[in-house]
């Protein structure tokens, strides 16, 4: 995806944003560790296993992120427990990782899509809200 960005003359490839939700949550965050020189900003919105034996799992390269991330989970999610979303707060505080990790009270994971059974459309346009605040501090 970078070499596609790299290539289109109309793309600034200096700055970029990466989002992911549910299973590619955890994607956007390996990116902006993966490539901290390239992705300013990144948000994961209910991301799944956040904290895992995984590779890539975020937890483990929070200190290599130049970026800033957000991180919005549901308080109603068995793929990111709030065990798990403590642990990920600790450590990305630790890490002095740049950005804000927020749990959102009251819904479930799948909360943003209209077309799901969870949709809550108050945190659905809070995630809009804090998606779109992320990208214009750090993307212009």
């Amino acid at each position: 995806m970078l070499d596609f960005v790299d290539a289109d003359p109309q793309a600034d490839g200096r700055r970029i944003g990466a989002v992911g939700y549910c299973m590619s949550g955890p994607y956007a965050l390996a990116a902006a560790a993966r490539y901290p020189d390239r992705i300013a900003a990144a948000a994961s919105f209910y991301g799944t296993w956040l904290v895992s034996d995984a590779e890539e799992s975020p937890h483990q390269s929070l200190d290599k992120v130049k970026g800033e991330l957000y991180i919005a989970c549901a308080e109603h999610d068995e793929l990111a427990p709030l065990p798990m979303v403590d642990e990920l707060r600790g450590l990305f505080h630790r890490a002095g990782t740049a950005g804000e990790i927020e749990l959102y009270p009251g819904v479930h994971h799948g909360f943003a899509f209209p077309e799901r059974w969870c949709y809550d459309k108050p945190a659905a346009e809070r995630h809009w809200e804090r998606l779109i605040a992320l990208y214009r501090r750090r993307l212009g």
